[in-house]
């Protein structure tokens, strides 16, 4: 959804609210407001590159220049995003948009912001607490989307294929939710030989796991693997061919990060999950503004849909679409989206693999 789009679908019908009726509901505000951004951290490359200055960006043009945005980034740090967010509140920011780390431990800091009086908007990651609303991709999806991919490359020969799930990190809400979608399509497809969690999402920690299995399982016995996004992804085709894999197996991947793209352009990644970021940052920019500057949102518009947090029910949601991108795939995802050209795909190395695919 474009920005003007996001606009024309908000009308004076419902507010938004966190789940419940006690939510926070500043005073309205104009243009001159001022937007607090909380990110996990650096490794996930989409971040900086593209979540912050979008929303950045967008902030700006809904308030004619006069809003700006606040950010700061928690560097795969719980601590350093709780005294980030305490940092917010004391410089009484006008509304926070947080993509926590850890999603039980930001609670006691979204609870501080309500009881000053300030708006959470829990941005990609389902925050605990008194949240107001909810921005983010389905990502029961995304796992399944990504397990479909296996089981597909694995053909007839699914059934008896040794499959290794790398999840995410246990802190993260996303990662139930994708464990959820991807193994509800693995399990009776296919043989999970070995599953890992992984701690705050480090492709260090995926990559030491992928060498653990390979030792263990054996290289020539593994026939894909599940990694639930691209950093990690990266770390477990670097350990299959420092293992000595000629033929790196299927491997998954989400976010769409450049070099994923680029090893799923050459051949060594099957595949990655691409969640536009461009709606997603775009309609939390237009959230967060909406809220301060106490616009009525219609739920059956940007945030139609709802979810419940251990610890909240009914909060309004937003979540946006998700595709696979695959070789056949990149022209009509990240280069129609404008995320990317060719010749930021197609460098030298990887220029005859642009070619074969016919990306030039």
């Amino acid at each position: 959804m474009t920005a003007s789009a996001s606009a024309l679908a908000l009308t004076a019908c419902g507010a938004l609210g966190g789940g419940g009726s006690d939510s926070s509901t500043p005073s309205a505000k104009g243009d001159g407001i001022t937007v607090g951004l909380l990110l996990p951290d650096k490794d996930t490359a989409r971040f900086e590159k593209f979540d912050h200055p979008i929303i950045a960006k967008e902030v700006a043009a809904l308030t004619n220049g006069k809003g700006k945005v606040v950010y700061a980034n928690a560097e795969a740090s719980t601590a350093t995003q709780s005294r980030q967010f305490r940092q917010m509140v004391a410089r009484k920011v006008d509304v926070i948009l947080v993509d926590a780390l850890d999603a039980r431990a930001v609670a006691p800091d979204v609870q501080k912001a309500k009881d000053a009086g300030i708006p959470v908007i829990a941005y990609d990651r389902l925050a605990q607490g008194p949240v107001d609303a909810y921005v983010s991709h389905d990502n029961e999806l995304v796992g399944q989307v990504q397990a479909r991919a296996i089981v597909k490359a694995l053909g007839p020969k699914a059934a008896s294929s040794k499959v290794v799930v790398m999840n995410g990190d246990p802190a993260d809400p996303n990662t139930a939710l994708l464990k959820k979608g991807a193994l509800g399509e693995l399990q009776g497809q296919v043989d999970i030989v070995r599953q890992y969690d992984t701690d705050k999402w480090s492709p260090a920690v995926a990559g030491a796991n992928m060498r653990k299995t390979i030792r263990s399982v054996g290289l020539a016995n593994i026939a894909a693997v599940y990694s639930a996004n691209d950093g990690m992804a990266g770390a477990v085709i670097d350990a299959l061919k420092a293992a000595g894999a000629t033929q790196v197996p299927p491997v998954t991947g989400q976010d769409a990060n450049l070099d994923a793209v680029q090893r799923v352009v050459s051949g060594e990644q099957y595949m990655t999950v691409y969640k536009s970021f461009l709606d997603e940052a775009t309609d939390a920019a237009q959230l967060a503004v909406d809220k301060v500057q106490g616009k009525d949102i219609q739920f059956d518009a940007l945030t139609r849909d709802t979810v419940d947090s251990p610890t909240e029910k009914n909060i309004p949601a937003r979540l946006v679409p998700v595709v696979a991108l695959t070789r056949d795939t990149v022209k009509e995802t990240v280069i129609a989206d404008g995320v990317y050209t060719v010749k930021d795909i197609c460098t030298p190395a990887y220029a005859a693999d642009c070619a074969a695919i016919g990306l030039n």
